[in-house]
């Protein structure tokens, strides 16, 4: 049954004819004939009793016309969303951030999309990032922070690259040297994030890479508290320089961690070839404006372009 028919019937009846109607829905008076007659043949019932000049709806036309205004003002209305949805004056972004990084990262994007886009409500889950791409596969958030590197089944954008940094607690042996490498901290305990957190695996990489698998003092899922560990003589812990700067205090040091390809390289994913909402593609061009380029300064060594899997 198409649309264009019951407004053919409902401008007849309206109107009090054929040729007014034709003038409304701006046609021709035998196209409006056609659609209603193609209505009637698709229905199997006469809809209009047709009296020289005059129609009037029989019963059964009566029903029709009652059910095509309900079905033509539930198209408009629905139209009407469609355009608020466009024009994101409503709708939903389904998000998932890291507990890790998303106040300095993804707050100030946050705060920016509620002012441009009040109509459009945000529903925010906070997971470490291993989490976060189950629930993507999974299709529950439309947007996932993670790091690098992304799974091929994800597209992905860049947000931030960050050089890691050693915590150490003040009067440590290497506290007083200009950078680190990771072999120089063989010998130390570790203090790590929960398994959830692919910061990790990062350092766990960079170890192995180096020949040598790290004595984990302890494990944490809170950042402070890792950073309270490292004050009181625990272990060292390694954490990207944007993040350590936030937690200077004394009774900490922090050393460059003088490793190119040990990096936190922070992403927006989406699912590859799922759909994107316009509030998820407002959210990422945000994030873009926010964070225009990924590189790392010189002084801390090549990092990974941006790009775009």
């Amino acid at each position: 049954m198409e649309l264009r028919n019951l407004h053919a019937l409902v401008e007849v009846v309206r109107r009090g004819g054929f040729s007014q109607a034709a003038k409304v829905l701006f046609t021709t008076q035998p196209n409006v004939s056609k659609a209603v007659r193609q209505l009637e043949d698709e229905l199997g019932v006469p809809l209009l009793d047709r009296v020289g000049h005059k129609s009037q709806l029989t019963d059964a036309g009566r029903v029709i016309y009652r059910r095509a205004l309900s079905i033509l003002t539930e198209s408009e209305d629905m139209l009407a969303e469609l355009d608020e949805l466009r024009g994101l004056r409503r709708g939903l972004l389904r998000l998932g951030l890291p507990l890790f990084g998303s106040s300095v990262l993804f707050a100030p994007i946050f705060a920016l999309f509620r002012s441009r886009y009040p109509g459009v409500e945000i529903s925010l889950v906070e997971h470490g990032s291993k989490r976060l791409e189950e629930l993507l596969r999974a299709g529950e958030v439309d947007l996932a922070a993670s790091l690098t590197p992304v799974s091929e089944e994800f597209e992905w954008q860049d947000v931030r690259a960050e050089p890691l940094v050693a915590l150490l607690p003040s009067g440590h042996p290497l506290a007083g040297r200009s950078s680190l490498r990771i072999l120089d901290l063989a010998s130390e305990p570790f203090i790590l994030f929960d398994e959830g957190f692919l910061l990790n695996k990062i350092i766990m990489d960079s170890c192995a890479r180096h020949g040598f698998q790290p004595s984990v003092a302890a494990r944490s899922g809170q950042i402070d508290f890792i950073v309270g560990l490292v004050k009181a003589g625990l272990g060292i812990a390694l954490l990207p320089r944007l993040m350590a700067e936030q937690r200077q205090q004394p009774g900490l040091h922090f050393v460059p961690l003088n490793e190119p390809d040990t990096v936190w390289h922070m992403a927006l994913l989406w699912r590859k070839g799922g759909y994107l909402s316009h509030a998820a593609q407002a959210w990422l061009a945000l994030a873009r404006e926010a964070h225009p380029a990924v590189q790392l300064n010189a002084e801390s060594g090549p990092g990974p372009a941006g790009s775009k899997a």
